[in-house]
Formats: C-alpha cells, structure tokens, sequence
C-alpha cells in the first residue's frame, strides 16, 4: 500500500473559547508484503490553526449552536477546504459548555462538518486526559520517567491529569478558570459564578456585579484560588473553600507527584507576558500572574508544555484500522458497533492485584459519564503473555465486578487485550455473565486512553472482527 492522506478536523468548544486544527494525516502500512495489514500513522501535519473565538451563548445556559456553525463554516473557507473533503474529526465540548442545556444538540449540530466524526462530550475526567496528551504531559512522564501532572486552567473548570510514564493514572477537577468572573465595559463586573460569589460574601470583598473591579478588590479572591489549585497537588495549608470548588473529585491520596505542566488559557498567560491584567475581560490573566508566584513554582519542576490555550484541541480522530482474529470471543447480534472510547488499564494497576484491578475498573467507568448519563467503554487491558487458568479467572472475575454498572445498565461488555488470550478470558466471561448476555472480548489490539474504536462485522466465517481504532490526535 502506498502512503495516502487523510485531512481531519478538531473543533474544541470550551467555557471561554472555542477554535479548530486542521490537520493532514499521511497513513502507512507497516506490515510486510505477506503479513495482513497493519495501517498506522505515520505523520501529522498541522495545515490550519483558526482563530480563537469566545465561545458564543445565548445565555448563561444555552450556546449559541447557529454562531458556532458560522464560525467553523467561515474557518474552512479561510482555509480553502470544502467540508465534504474531511473525512473525519472530533467534536470536543469542554468545561462549562458540556453542562449547557444544548450541549448535545449542538455536538450533533457540527457533526456535518466531517465525513466521520468521533462525537463525544467530555466530562471532566475524559478532558483531563484528553488535556494532559494536548499539553505533552505524557510524553515528559515517560521521558523523565517522573509522575507529572499536567493543571488545564481554562474559562469555568481547572482539569488536572496525573501521568506515570504514558498512562493516566488519576484525574481531578475544580471549577476554577479565567471567566468565573467577567468583565464588561469600563472592567465593570459582568458577571460572577455562584462558587466565587461565596468566597466573595464570606471574605466580604469588594466585588459586585456593575461595579468596577480593582486588582486590589480581585487580589483576595485569587489568592484563595491559588491556594486551592496548590492544594490540589498536596501544597500549602488547606483552604476552607477547597471541598466547595470540587467539580467531582480530587486526586486520590498519596500519589507522588514529582513535576507539573499547565495548559488551557490561563496557562498561556503563565507563560507569556501580559501587561494588562483585564486584558480578556476576565481574572485570568491575574490568575496565570499569581499561579506563577505560588509555591508551585518553588516546590515542583514545572515543565514547558507542548500546548496552552490549544491543548484540547483534538486534530482529528485518524483511523488505524487493524483486524483481531483466530482467538476472539463474542456474542452474535451486537455488532457493528461504533465510536466506544477506551478505557485503558495502567500496568500498575493490573499487576496490584486482583481487588486493585477491580477498584480501577469501577472508578475509571465514571470518568466517562456525562450528564448523569453512563456512556459504554471498551475495557482495554494489557493481559499476560503465557497466563495461568487462574490468572485468566482473575481477570475474569476483576472485569465482571468492576464493571457492575455496565452490566446493570445493560450496556455491551467489551474488553480489548494487547496479549494473545482474548479466547481463554472470554470463556470465562461467558461463563460468568449472565445467560445471553452481549459481549466482545479481542486481543492483538493496542488501543490508548483518548481512543475510540469501531468493530466491524465478522468476516472470514466469523473468525475475525475487522477494528478500527481512532487515536485522537492532539495539535
């Protein structure tokens, strides 16, 4: 096969901002002449970088979807594609947009904006992610060999992803950003988050809405802030507000953490120097200004980031396609099935145990709920190259448990493993699941956090499923 390429698109729509990468993906074929094919990426080339727009709403609740429709239709025509030459992308929506009352319906909206989209609207967990791979974060754990966090300081929510080597291990998230207060004519207070009104009441500080603000009047509030993002790390005394800025839940206790990035707007005026302090009409400026006077600065590296305010945008979703097959497992009449996001198992959390490998499973199932709706995964874990009955039963046993809430929901159970033993663990589902229930389990699939996947129907007489896996690619 000879190199071909693919032009995707990313659209992000986040609390503050909204913008869109364009992106030309050249795909290869690894394999040799005899072997069944292996397509990969093979470069990505960004070829378009839009403007950045404050994301327009129509309220405090409701985007705008017909001015986000203008905006991307008039960035491709600056960028002289027509929209039927995309073949695919992702749709990201982020922060305090995801909460919106239409943030579904406009997700849906853009979708024919790309020939094949990867749809999804990111929860706090995902966006960490997704936030962290933007930022480099990832790539510096694993060169450094270090567990960094990578602190996404956007409009309406700081997302924090904590990396070991290429995995994410734990997610956080504070509503906590730039635009919790805004600015309008003469830096008259437009408006202030309900969480920000609390700590502005009870220090009794001089903020109000139609009164101009000072950065003297400012200066106690992103103090407390400050500290809380400190705080979220293991630094500093605890602040009385840190518990009521909680989007849904901190990091866990105990993780080592030796080094931090930012990202998000506000990491941008972290890094780069801005003079005006209401420069965007919000306290963002002044909170990239103190957050690089905090201890953070003097008790852990900070690193560069490869991204700030473009971390979360998402070039594309580029299709690997691959096939599975001769050791699968699965239920008939479920397939095909499209654009489930992967959940993928660390290797510390598989070899910890039989109860820590459930515990993970469980807790990294919410990450992907949104709206109080429970989206499906594909479990993806690593496996045993040569594995005994009982460790076969232990996966078994751990992926059953951990995934209760699939199960009691109805939701496919899919599992994807790297190692060569997808027929063995999936005997062993079979048999511990309930009579008939619909499941997948495949092997020789290396699958990432941040992906999404796609099963084919069964070909060959049904011994093997064709894959597809779209890896985000973050520009």
């Amino acid at each position: 096969m000879d190199d071909s390429h693919i032009l995707s698109v990313g659209i992000d729509l986040g609390t503050s901002t909204t913008q869109l990468v364009l992106a030309r993906l050249t795909i290869k074929n690894f394999a040799s002449a005899f072997s069944v094919p292996r397509i990969n990426i093979a470069k990505k080339e960004i070829i378009y970088r839009s403007q950045i727009i404050f994301t327009p709403l129509l309220s405090q609740t409701e985007v705008d979807s017909e001015s986000i429709k203008q905006f991307v239709a008039h960035e491709y025509q600056k960028a002289g594609i027509d929209k039927h030459q995309i073949q695919m992308g992702a749709v990201i929506i982020t922060g305090e947009t995801a909460r919106k009352d239409n943030a579904e319906a406009v997700t849906k909206a853009l979708s024919q904006y790309a020939g094949d989209f990867v749809v999804a609207t990111a929860g706090p967990d995902l966006e960490s992610v997704i936030a962290g791979k933007g930022a480099g974060t990832n790539v510096t754990a694993k060169e450094k060999r270090r567990q960094i966090v990578n602190i996404d300081v956007g409009g309406g929510t700081s997302n924090l992803g904590l990396f070991d080597e290429d995995d994410a291990i734990d997610t956080a998230c504070f509503d906590i950003g730039g635009r919790i207060v805004k600015l309008g004519a003469d830096h008259r207070v437009a408006y202030i988050s309900t969480k920000a009104q609390t700590i502005i009441d009870d220090l009794s500080l001089n903020i109000k809405v139609g009164a101009p603000l000072t950065i003297e009047d400012a200066q106690p509030l992103i103090d407390e802030l400050v500290l809380i993002l400190n705080n979220s790390i293991g630094l500093g005394t605890k602040s009385k507000y840190y518990d009521l800025f909680i989007t849904n839940h901190p990091l866990q206790v105990g993780h080592q953490i030796d080094g931090v990035t930012f990202s998000g707007g506000v990491a941008d005026c972290i890094y780069n120097d801005h003079s005006d302090p209401f420069e965007y009409g919000d306290i963002g400026v002044l909170l990239g200004w103190a957050l690089k006077a905090s201890p953070i600065f003097t008790e852990k590296t900070v690193y560069p980031s490869v991204e700030t305010i473009r971390a979360t945008v998402v070039g594309a979703g580029s299709h690997t396609t691959d096939v599975t097959g001769s050791t699968i497992e699965y239920q008939n009449g479920i397939l095909p099935i499209r654009n489930l996001p992967v959940l993928k198992l660390s290797i510390n959390e598989e070899t910890a145990g039989k109860q820590k490998l459930e515990d993970s499973i469980r807790n990294k199932i919410s990450w992907f709920s949104s709206n109080n709706e429970l989206n499906n995964v594909v479990l993806a874990v690593n496996g045993k190259h040569s594995p005994t009955y009982q460790e076969v039963v232990d996966y078994s046993e751990a992926i059953i448990k951990g995934a209760q809430v699939l199960i009691q929901n109805q939701k496919p159970l899919i599992v994807a493993v790297t190692e060569d033993m997808a027929k063995a663990l999936g005997h062993c589902l079979r048999s511990e699941l309930p009579h008939g229930y619909p499941f997948i389990c495949i092997d020789s699939v290396k699958v990432e956090n941040g992906d999404y996947i796609d099963l084919g129907e069964p070909v060959a007489g049904g011994e093997v499923l064709p894959v597809i896996v779209k890896t985000l690619v973050f520009g």
